[in-house]
């Protein structure tokens, strides 16, 4: 022993042994056989992970994570929504600023009235320019380690493998619950409010009301009857809204340009039983996919008079990223510049005028004591729609 631990005093020493003589009657190695092992397996605290090797699982029968039998693993982990995200209709633009500015020129055409030779023409009017200045909120979510919480606390789904540090740092920081979902949560959730021409914080307040930022009016609510059944009342209704947006995007629309529908619940399941919606896939080749339940099903998607609708599927408490049962948001996805989201640089300065990334991770170290390690998450983003009188809404109802 003093060979070993050469700054040890006796009376050390013999504490050491008697704390060691029980690790090694719970291990089940008795100290001969100890004895025999390498020295390297024991200084520096391996004298520790040797007694530990064959603990049973019974020494830790009260605490509920260190279950005697282990029989299944489940982590329940929420459904993270993703579906605007998927479309990839948010054009991502890092900045150098806190800010973004937005430059607007109104362009318009006019007709040329005739007008005698040698007399003066029509004098152009210069468009005016107008800019608008916004600031990228900021989120951060953090977390902390504590060594307290590992210590002696076997793996989820193991039965014998004690938790490591690298494995819940992972678990935490990029898990199906951790902080880098939380952000990507935040996002969607942020991406639907564009959607409605609108940026709002966690408690549904508004941060900015991008028709009132860009002086233009939403346009009225558009009324799906559905409940009448009404044959070939749909169809024209999609043809109103495709011409509306298009002449409201003033050059944003292109050829290649759709336009989709996230639906509600209750919205989806009266709009794909419409007469109109079943006789069109009833006439195709496609019916086969009626029969199969792939046209109209839950959280499904399809396209009917020239549109794109979808059963947005939000959080699982169907509240928090939702759109109302009843509701249906239509807005354009091949439209360059009408949804763009704005990344702002880091708050350390490391970061500082450089292009903004979409996350920024900072680990933070207890020097003092090494008892815990702590990750702060950071992202600056924008969502915003700059051309929000595109944007339409729907209702089941006259």
């Amino acid at each position: 022993m003093s060979k070993l631990f050469p700054r040890f005093s006796w009376a050390a020493a013999a504490l050491f042994a008697l704390v060691a003589g029980c690790l090694f009657a719970v291990s089940g190695l008795t100290p001969a056989e100890a004895a025999a092992l390498p020295a390297a397996d024991i200084g520096h605290g391996g004298l520790l992970l040797v007694a530990f090797a064959g603990i049973s699982m019974d020494v830790f029968h009260t605490d509920p994570f260190t279950t005697i039998q282990l029989t299944s693993a489940i982590e329940k982990a929420p459904y993270r929504p993703t579906g605007i995200g998927s479309l990839g209709i948010f054009e991502p633009f890092p900045i150098r600023t806190k800010a973004l500015i937005i430059e607007q020129r109104q362009g318009k055409l006019v007709l040329i009235p005739f007008s005698q030779r040698g007399t003066d023409g029509t004098q152009r009017t210069t468009e005016k320019r107008q800019a608008r200045y916004f600031e990228c909120p900021r989120l951060m979510h953090d977390d902390t380690i504590k060594a307290d919480e590992l210590q002696s606390i076997r793996q989820f789904g193991t039965e014998t493998e004690l938790m490591q540090l690298q494995t819940e740092v992972a678990r935490r920081l990029n898990g199906p619950t951790g902080l880098t979902s939380n952000i990507e949560y935040t996002w969607e959730y942020h991406r639907l409010a564009a959607l409605q021409g609108k940026l709002l914080d966690a408690d549904g307040s508004v941060y900015y009301d991008y028709f009132a930022e860009f002086g233009v009016q939403a346009a009225a609510e558009i009324g799906f009857n559905l409940s009448a059944g009404t044959a070939n009342s749909i169809r024209p209704l999609c043809n109103q809204i495709i011409r509306s947006m298009a002449r409201s995007a003033q050059g944003a629309f292109l050829p290649s340009t759709q336009v989709y529908a996230l639906c509600g619940d209750g919205f989806y399941d009266s709009f794909v039983n419409h007469p109109d919606v079943i006789r069109t896939f009833l006439n195709w080749s496609d019916a086969r996919d009626i029969r199969g339940g792939t046209q109209g099903a839950a959280f499904g998607s399809f396209e009917f008079g020239g549109i794109n609708w979808v059963n947005y599927r939000g959080s699982d408490d169907n509240s928090t990223i939702k759109i109302p049962d009843d509701k249906v948001k239509f807005f354009p996805v091949g439209a360059p510049g009408v949804f763009q989201v704005a990344y702002a640089p880091g708050e350390t300065f490391e970061w500082v005028n450089t292009p903004g990334k979409p996350v920024y991770v900072i680990p933070i170290i207890d020097r003092d004591r090494n008892a815990w390690w702590k990750m702060e998450v950071y992202s600056y983003p924008l969502h915003i729609v700059t051309r929000p009188e595109v944007l339409r809404t729907g209702r089941a109802g006259a």
